[in-house]
């Protein structure tokens, strides 16, 4: 395998204007996610922009972005538009999606959506974490994994992904963890599918792949990282990366 690592980025937050550019103990934060992702060693990292002031932050630290239309609909049409610029000859065979607000993520969360992909011969792979709250089981902006995982309980098959408090009865619930590694072929198919009835109610685009009959791995991983959409959760990471 040999993943490209692509992060879409646009200034366009409703919650969180200029987002990419907040500053983060001294950096911007698609500045922090953008090292994070090379230190997974996975191969090239680079970040698909909606605007030129996220490429100048990005190229002044030393990495490399690209250019695409703001008006695009999604993080996934973005990384494909970057795609084609960067590697029309198709080299790499892996895509690994990580959001630009994440910028206390784990990398060794990238090595395991990458390894979950080719252990189980998926279209696509994700992450999911135990909710290990009250709150986050009914907050619907905290996005439920539903899973059949293996004996292992490591590894599994995603059969839905929801903002309602899922699946119902006894046991653990799973966060869903936004990090996809999609084989080229696979993030291809997608991105020229329209949305899907499913995506469209629950507002959640990986449900285009499962309506379409595309496979989701999940692997497990022990918490979900820090999303920064909020004044809140910025407040929160500066403090975590102080």
């Amino acid at each position: 395998m040999n993943p490209v690592l692509l992060i879409p980025a646009r200034m366009a937050s409703t919650r969180l204007p200029a987002k990419p550019l907040a500053d983060i103990a001294g950096l911007p934060m698609i500045v922090r996610v953008w090292r994070q992702a090379k230190a997974a060693g996975l191969g090239p990292v680079v970040v698909a922009a909606g605007e030129p002031e996220i490429v100048t932050a990005i190229e002044n630290a030393g990495g490399q972005a690209v250019l695409t239309d703001p008006d695009l609909p999604s993080g996934s049409d973005r990384i494909w538009a970057a795609l084609q610029i960067l590697d029309p000859d198709a080299k790499h065979d892996v895509v690994v999606n990580l959001q630009g607000d994440l910028p206390a993520l784990d990398p060794m969360q990238l090595r395991a959506v990458v390894q979950a992909l080719s252990q189980s011969g998926a279209d696509i792979a994700t992450l999911a974490a135990p909710i290990d709250n009250d709150a986050d089981k009914v907050n619907p902006a905290v996005v439920k994994a539903v899973v059949a995982w293996d004996a292992s309980g490591q590894l599994g098959r995603a059969l839905y992904f929801t903002r309602a408090t899922a699946p119902a009865g006894e046991g653990p619930l799973f966060h869903h963890v936004g990090l996809y590694a999609y084989r080229r072929e696979a993030l291809e198919s997608f991105v020229a599918l329209p949305p899907s009835p499913l995506e469209t109610s629950e507002k959640l685009e990986q449900l285009r792949a499962l309506e379409a009959g595309m496979s989701i791995a999940v692997a497990r991983v022990d918490e979900a990282p820090l999303s920064v959409d909020t004044p809140a959760d910025l407040e929160r990471a500066r403090k975590i990366l102080a």
